[in-house]
């Protein structure tokens, strides 16, 4: 099984998701990028072929913060949720709205913590805070975007992806970023290093059930 989500250079034209959906036969989820246009008859068509959330991406542009509230209550009805991407000094400045949001919230790409700052930075408290309030959940997703040690093991976000599987394993869930659109071809990380980075991340194999199976299954409704 496997959550496909539409990638922010597409817009929100969701086709190249929707189509890996239908070729799924049943066996993936998706994540669309919509804007308010769309009808309550789209919202059914798509939750019909597979979709069970909205992303905003606020950290490559594109996305309209006046949809947000507007686009979470509908898709809320739904049971969908809301994925968020978004530098770390800017959930600091969305807390109050994010926390209010009436769905279900996914923080993409580990919050992206700033480093070196890191566990001591405003960033984490804040997504530990939207983790302790029960209805948000983080990705453990794109070590390499903020890691300021590099790889092979980007020990630095390894820290906040450990601090955050102490606290609140039942609420993460993993993520491949692949095709790794924010690195340069011939540059892209090793998807299976990055996958292997799991079991130091959450060396209990329970823990890692939940992540990569349960935490999943129940949140996209599998």
């Amino acid at each position: 099984r496997m959550v496909i989500v539409t990638p922010s250079t597409y817009g929100t034209d969701n086709r190249c998701m929707l189509d890996g959906l239908a070729r799924s036969r049943g066996q993936a989820r998706g994540v669309a990028v919509l804007d308010q246009s769309i009808t309550d008859a789209e919202l059914q068509a798509l939750h019909k072929a597979g979709v069970r959330g909205i992303r905003f991406n606020l950290s490559y542009g594109g996305a309209d913060l006046a949809d947000l509230e507007p686009l979470a209550a509908r898709v809320d009805e739904l049971g969908w949720n809301v994925q968020v991407v978004a530098p770390g000094n800017q959930l600091v400045e969305l807390e109050s709205r994010l926390q209010r949001l009436p769905a279900r919230l996914v923080i993409d790409h580990l919050g992206h913590v700033p480093q070196p700052e890191g566990v001591n930075s405003q960033a984490f408290a804040i997504v530990t805070r939207l983790l302790d309030g029960g209805r948000t959940w983080v990705k453990l997703s794109g070590p390499y975007i903020r890691s300021r040690s590099g790889p092979p093991d980007y020990a630095d976000v390894g820290a906040v992806a450990r601090e955050l599987v102490r606290r609140h394993p039942e609420r993460l869930l993993w993520g491949s970023d692949w095709p790794h659109p924010t690195v340069a071809t011939g540059n892209k990380p090793d998807d299976g290093r990055i996958f292997d980075l799991l079991a130091d991340w959450a060396p209990d194999e329970q823990v890692r059930n939940a992540i990569l199976r349960d935490n999943p299954v129940s949140l996209y409704g599998f």
